[in-house]
Order: C-alpha cells, then sequence, then structure tokens
C-alpha cells in the first residue's frame, strides 16, 4: 500500500474510518480489515470504539509496529491537564502504550491553541504519540499552529470528497509538508449515486464509490479513511487505489459542485475566516 512520510511517521494512505460504529460493533469490522490487508486504523474517543479497536488490533496477531492507529481528543478537553488525562484514557481502552497519531478532534471557541498544542507536544516527545495534528482547524488556525507556534504538526484532518474544495488548504499544507488527511471521503454516501462519478465508473468498470476513493489516493499528499464496516466495501476501497482516473475522468469530477460541506456542527469554527 502506498504511504505518506511525515515528520517521522509513514502513514498508509488508505485507511479504515470507524465513526459510527460504536461500542463492539467496530471490532469486526476492524478484524476484516486487517485481515484484508489494512494497516491503518482511526478512531477517536467520541466514537466511543477505542476499545473494541483495540481488542481488534490484539487479537490479530500483527505486530504493532505494522500497525498506524490513529486517536483523537474531544473537544471539550483541550485544556492541557485535561487533554492528558483523555489520552491516557484512550491508551487504557486502546489496549496500547502508544499512539501513531494523536489530533485535536474539532478546535474550540475558548482554547488555548499555544497550550493544547504544547501539551500534545510533550506527549510525542516522551515517546506516547509518534505524531500530532488536528482536524478541522481553519486556514488562519493552522496558520497560528505552523508559523506562530511552531509545533510540528503531520497531518491535518478535515472533510474531503469530490463536492469540497480543499484547494487552497491542501496547496498550503503541501508547502509545509504536511498531510491531509480525507474524512468523509464519499461524501457520506452520495458519491455511490452521483451520476458522473458512475459514468466514470462504468468505464473503468468499478464503482462511483471507488471512483471518489481513487481520486482522493491519486492526490499528492493526501490520505483517506473511508469508513466501511462490510467486509465487500473494504475490499472495493482497497482496490480503489489501483484504478488510475485519466484526464477527462478528471475533467468531470472538476465540474462537479465543490461548495458542499456535510459536516458543520454547531461548534465548529468559522470555515470562511481569513485572518
Amino acid at each position: 500500500m502506498d504511504t505518506i512520510e511525515t515528520q517521522g511517521v509513514t502513514i498508509p494512505r488508505l485507511g479504515l474510518g470507524t465513526f459510527r460504529m460504536p461500542g463492539v460493533s467496530a471490532q469486526p469490522a476492524v478484524e476484516t480489515a486487517l485481515s484484508l490487508g489494512y494497516r491503518h486504523i482511526d478512531t477517536a474517543a467520541m466514537y466511543e470504539n477505542e476499545a473494541a479497536v483495540g481488542t481488534a488490533i490484539a487479537g490479530s496477531g500483527i505486530h504493532r509496529r505494522e500497525l498506524f492507529v490513529t486517536t483523537k481528543v474531544w473537544h471539550d478537553q483541550l485544556a492541557p491537564e485535561a487533554l492528558q488525562r483523555a489520552f491516557a484514557t484512550s491508551l487504557e481502552k486502546l489496549k496500547m502504550d502508544y499512539v501513531d497519531l494523536f489530533l485535536v478532534h474539532w478546535p474550540s471557541a475558548d482554547m488555548d491553541i499555544a497550550s493544547t498544542l504544547t501539551a500534545m507536544a510533550r506527549l510525542r516527545e516522551h515517546g506516547y504519540a509518534r505524531a500530532i495534528g488536528v482536524c478541522n482547524f481553519n486556514m488562519p488556525m493552522i496558520r497560528r499552529v505552523v508559523e506562530d507556534i511552531r509545533v510540528p504538526i503531520a497531518v491535518h484532518q478535515i472533510e474531503y470528497h469530490p463536492y469540497r474544495s480543499q484547494a487552497p488548504m491542501l496547496q498550503y499544507l503541501r508547502t509545509k509538508g504536511i498531510a491531509l488527511t480525507a474524512y468523509a471521503p464519499l461524501a457520506q454516501g452520495r458519491a455511490a449515486s452521483d451520476p458522473i462519478l458512475q459514468s466514470i465508473g462504468l468505464k473503468h468498470n468499478v464503482s462511483g464509490s471507488q471512483v471518489a476513493v481513487a481520486w482522493l489516493l491519486g492526490q499528492e499528499g493526501v490520505i483517506a479513511i473511508p469508513k466501511a464496516a462490510r467486509t465487500e466495501t473494504q475490499k472495493a476501497n482497497l482496490d480503489a487505489a489501483s484504478i488510475r482516473l485519466d484526464d477527462e475522468d478528471l475533467s468531470l469530477i472538476a465540474s462537479l459542485p465543490k461548495d458542499q460541506r456535510f459536516v458543520n456542527p454547531p461548534f465548529a469554527c468559522d470555515w470562511n475566516a481569513t485572518d
């Protein structure tokens, strides 16, 4: 599987997302994914499935060093002491001594970005998290982290799919050597029934969803973590990594609306902020 190297870690470019797999429901999905060859698993404290993910990994027989495991801290736990407690709880549930990537899940309006990222950097320095990063930050927040606070983040995880342009953010991250992880890469299922993506899929004898995954994986510096509980869907996403879209395909995808956002909770930051 293709990988991206950033901040001293090597990340498989296709991972398994586990959002909306609460409790033990995540365990069989992770077990199947690992058996198929997935080596990148994405979870979060808010998903309430870290224990199930940890159990699946522990029983897989795969050496821990061969896996890349991401978890995240929720936006009400971003003060340094609360963050450290939340991180310790995540490690305990995952049954691990360290995670490969630890992320701020969402920023909060009253967070002290410098204190939060500094506390995360300490976890990295002590080997509890091999790399750190953020999710759902707007451009001014990312610039502050990178240029003012100067904390070395490996990843920015944001909503990215054929209906959502992230061109300015992606361009900035590339210049800084930071990977972009695309969550909701299938636009919460909309890609499967899109006529344009289906027509491209027909040309390649694949599905519209596979076209969406292939489109993301064909971009420099982009990682995709589609959620997939069923074996056939997990395998289809793996197979999408080998699809090569041509210029005609890319032009058709470019014609899709690029202003659609499907994940926009009331506590989200101002996406349009510029300074």
